[in-house]
């Protein structure tokens, strides 16, 4: 089997489906954030505190590019198909997987989600985080080549869903 690649908007769950595929397929789970913090050796907050939003982008980038051909479960950030490049890049990975959700249900996740801080929607209302994911919508369509609906199901419905249709 081919890796999968997980793509949508943060508090997806990206990473506890990525987590239960890698169980169900024997595959290693990446996790992009993760990567990312452990060569940076910061949090994404101080980096993009440090450094901006671009640099982050393009260290994102440079993690893509690594994975393009890896037999590996991924779960990427949040914020991986504002670049063209990366959607370009995503096309040529199969499947990515668009894990779809509505705000109703990621907006409560991430204010309870203390584990990580998301930059982009900290200290922010609820009208904000979505003026951050709805312009997103369109690019992870445009690299998915399977959406799937997450809404009101567990990780395990999900993860069954996507086995079933690559």
């Amino acid at each position: 089997m081919k890796g999968i690649i997980l793509i949508g908007f943060m508090g997806a769950g990206k990473t506890t489906v990525g987590k239960l595929l890698s169980e169900k397929t024997g595959m290693e789970h990446i996790d992009f954030d993760d990567k990312i913090v452990e060569e940076i050796g910061m949090t994404i907050q101080e980096y993009f505190d440090l450094h901006g939003e671009e640099a982050f982008r393009e260290r994102e980038t440079n993690v893509l590019k690594r994975y393009l051909d890896h037999n590996q479960v991924v779960s990427t950030g949040g914020g991986i198909v504002m670049r063209p490049e990366n959607r370009e890049l995503l096309k040529q990975m199969a499947p990515v997987v668009y894990l779809q959700t509505k705000p109703e249900v990621f907006i409560p996740r991430l204010k309870h989600d203390h584990t990580t801080v998301r930059p982009l929607v900290v200290s922010k209302s609820p009208e904000e985080i979505r003026q951050v994911f709805e312009p997103r919508i369109p690019f992870y369509v445009e690299s998915a080549s399977l959406v799937i609906d997450t809404d009101e199901r567990t990780p395990e419905e999900i993860v069954h869903e996507i086995l079933e249709n690559i």
